[in-house]
């Protein structure tokens, strides 16, 4: 079992962070081969809407993108982590997540699929404030980026009102439902799809 652990927030060891750690832990724990990719680290260029990727399904953008891809569609859980701004992802969650718009062509119009079906994605997401709507737009952003990597949406942790740095930790019952989730997941037990109501986050 590979598990895939997409950290999308530029603060290092921020609740998000924190949340994804408890998460692979857990997955670690059944024996899974956890991997984790930090992507404040990674230099990600924006999708520069060449259309190159309707041709061959590839994207000709020579940086650290091109490392993920093969990490992406081989892993059997896809976890990604990141704090809310503006109602969304962190924009280094968002420029990874606009550059698999390869793997998307690839999907659904070079129809070269590759493995999904039984892969699982993961949205883990962690906002300051606590409004009803707070994680309306990463979820659909989370939706949509599992569909192009053809993983199903199983999953998710998210938690409002943690801010400061260290804030998460005052929620052991939230880290343990993380790690319960990982444990879960590494298994190979089949969750979701989540359903995509709105209202209901």
């Amino acid at each position: 079992m590979k598990v895939l652990g997409i950290f999308g927030s530029p603060r290092r060891q921020g609740n998000s962070d924190t949340l994804m750690k408890a998460f692979l832990q857990g997955a670690a724990e059944t024996g899974a081969l956890v991997e984790e990719v930090f992507l404040r680290d990674l230099k990600i260029s924006p999708c520069l809407e060449i259309y190159h990727c309707f041709k061959d399904g590839t994207c000709p953008i020579k940086d650290e993108m091109r490392g993920l891809y093969d990490k992406l569609v081989e892993a059997d859980v896809v976890a990604l982590g990141s704090p809310v701004f503006f109602y969304s992802l962190s924009a280094q969650a968002k420029a990874m997540i606009d550059r698999t718009q390869a793997l998307w062509a690839r999907r659904y119009v070079i129809k070269d699929d590759f493995p999904g079906g039984n892969r699982q994605g993961v949205l883990l997401c962690t906002g300051a404030t606590k409004g009803r709507l707070l994680f309306v737009g990463s979820r659909l952003v989370a939706k949509y980026f599992f569909d192009a990597i053809n993983v199903r949406y199983a999953a998710e942790v998210l938690v409002r009102g943690v801010d400061e740095k260290g804030a998460i930790d005052e929620r052991p019952e939230v880290l343990e439902q993380a790690r319960d989730l990982g444990r879960r997941l590494a298994q190979g037990e089949v969750m979701g799809p989540i359903k995509m109501d709105p209202l209901a986050v």
